[in-house]
């Protein structure tokens, strides 16, 4: 069995009966390892999940095998994290992999596209729709070893100097945006930049940018882009949900132990589950400060998500057309999405339509 695939509820006993006995971990090497977050500090979940991931490895090995977790622009730059782990500069990172679809394309189905699937989704494609093996191949061609951890939830649509209101208003629009969509906006006449997270405040604060997108709520708050840009848009129908993934040099990992790389597999299986966990919690209240600290809450009009929802659809099929690997690798994902996408209509989608409202609506 894939050892991957052993993770989950089961892969969380593997610590209480081999990597707790003390016996075990003395006969083990201590291992000490270098990794960088592509996050700053100051997002305590987004950081705050890399950090904790360090901490449970060394908790499971005994201290055994330690790894030594840095923010963002303390060893590499948050957009380098990838190439510092590739040359071996680094052992290991925290990143998002769509940071590095400049270098290839088809790294960007791993984090999150427009449109596509939600974190419940992802993680089902992943682990049993085959999404671990095609990211393993990617990474293997960068000296890269892969584990999914974390995710984001649904985002939202960004912050806005000016009220969006038609596709028009989009031309020309200086946009902090990551990923795919950066694409997609281009299409629709907008100007997309790709900056790190620690350099959206001040970029929106002197103008250089009209408009940026993070996270969500709880981020944005942290990060007080409502001093700088009111208008709060959702959804952020490019992220429904932005998987992270936890990286290791390949010669660094295969070095491991194996009960190390179980450590590891376990701890970013735990940070899976508990960093979107955070966000739901952490979310609704921040939204509530926000708006009562001046954002002005807005949803993106039908006609323009239906504009974005075709120039995406003319995207994928333009970029697979160019690169045999992304039409490869979209092909698996697009008919994992079209099989979500008709199962939550039928359960999910159909309770949160009336829920959701129902709360506020009926008496």
């Amino acid at each position: 069995m894939n050892r991957r695939s052993m993770v989950g509820a089961a892969a969380a006993a593997i610590p209480a009966a081999a990597i707790a006995t003390p016996a075990v971990a003395q006969a083990l090497p201590e291992i000490r390892w270098r990794a960088a977050s592509s996050f700053p500090r100051v997002f305590d979940v987004l950081y705050g999940t890399f950090d904790r991931i360090c901490a449970r490895v060394a908790q499971l090995t005994d201290g055994k095998f330690r790894i030594q977790p840095f923010p963002a622009g303390e060893i590499v730059g948050g957009l380098q994290v990838l190439d510092a782990v590739q040359a071996g500069t680094i052992e290991a990172g925290h990143t998002a992999a769509y940071y590095y679809l400049g270098k290839e394309p088809g790294f960007a189905p791993f984090t999150a596209m427009c449109f596509g699937l939600n974190t419940r989704q992802m993680t089902a494609w992943f682990r049993h729709g085959g999404g671990n093996e095609l990211a393993a191949e990617l990474f293997r061609e960068y000296n890269i070893h892969g584990i999914t951890a974390g995710d984001t939830g649904a985002q939202m649509g960004g912050w806005f100097r000016n009220e969006i209101t038609s596709v028009d208003q989009l031309r020309g629009l200086k946009f902090r945006i990551t990923g795919l969509a950066g694409q997609l906006f281009t299409r629709l006449g907008a100007a997309p930049t790709l900056i790190a997270p620690a350099d959206i405040y001040p970029s929106l604060e002197r103008g250089v940018i009209d408009a940026a997108e993070f996270v969500g709520p709880h981020d944005d708050e942290r990060a007080n882009y409502v001093r700088v840009a009111r208008f709060y848009y959702a959804p952020g129908f490019w992220e429904p949900g932005a998987r992270l993934h936890f990286i290791s040099n390949q010669r660094a990992y295969a070095a491991l132990p194996d009960l190390y790389k179980h450590a590891l597999d376990v701890a970013c299986a735990e940070a899976d589950a508990d960093m979107v966990a955070r966000y739901d919690h952490l979310n609704p209240q921040a939204l509530r400060r926000l708006v009562a600290a001046g954002a002005q809450l807005r949803f993106w009009p039908r006609p323009i998500l239906e504009a974005a929802w075709r120039a995406n659809e003319e995207m994928v099929a333009d970029i697979g057309r160019q690169n045999a690997r992304f039409a490869r690798i979209m092909e698996s994902y697009n008919r994992f999405r079209t099989e979500q996408f008709q199962w939550f209509r039928i359960a999910e989608n159909s309770y949160d339509n009336f829920a959701f409202s129902a709360a506020q609506t009926v008496r």
